[in-house]
């Protein structure tokens, strides 16, 4: 459903519960930077009325999922930690040349966040059906449908604001690429890491 190329070797949940600590922290920065595009796209493209009435409430839910995952740290005796380098985003956000026409920006942030989605998506699956520790799981699981909302949000935005063609063939190309960033990441307690 995800359309991804390369999927998550699962024992990667292997490497997060050895620091559930980190997964959440770095989860918590996430939400927190889903919340950031949501808002910089509504300053950015202000015209598209529908993308700025979605991206409104996408901020409301992404600040909220930010409160959850914290409110999971606070209730493990842990406190929110320091931001981390995110490689697989900044990786990712080489793919597209800079500049171009205002649509063909648009189109190019509306293929990442949909691609940062998918991604997030498919590990909160991972999680849920392979993290021993219960609670977490279902967690999990319910954040997993969220993501994949947003997924085909984002995608749909693109495909509406572009030449539907042309943004198939880049989404295609975007996600060849990011199975190669993939193939080097998978080896640390991060969402995308």
């Amino acid at each position: 459903m995800l359309g991804l190329k390369l999927p998550t070797d699962p024992r990667w949940v292997n490497i997060v519960e050895k620091n559930i600590e980190e997964i959440l922290t770095d989860h918590a920065f996430c939400e927190q930077k889903a919340t950031s595009t949501a808002i910089s796209l509504i300053v950015s493209f202000p015209e598209y009325t529908e993308l700025v009435q979605e991206m409104t409430a996408l901020v409301k839910e992404e600040i909220s999922h930010f409160k959850m995952v914290h409110d999971k740290i606070i209730a493990r005796g842990w406190t929110l930690g320091r931001d981390r380098r995110d490689d697989y985003v900044i990786e990712l956000m080489k793919f597209f040349p800079k500049g171009g026409s205002r649509t063909n920006q648009l189109v190019h942030r509306l293929l990442y966040a949909a691609l940062i989605e998918a991604r997030s998506c498919e590990r909160f699956r991972l999680l849920s059906e392979e993290l021993e520790d219960k609670e977490l799981a279902d967690f999990y699981r319910k954040l997993m449908v969220s993501e994949a909302n947003h997924y085909t949000m984002f995608l749909g935005f693109a495909r509406q604001y572009g030449n539907k063609k042309e943004v198939d063939t880049k989404w295609q190309q975007l996600l060849e690429y990011e199975a190669k960033i993939m193939s080097k990441l998978g080896t640390s307690e991060a969402i995308h890491g």
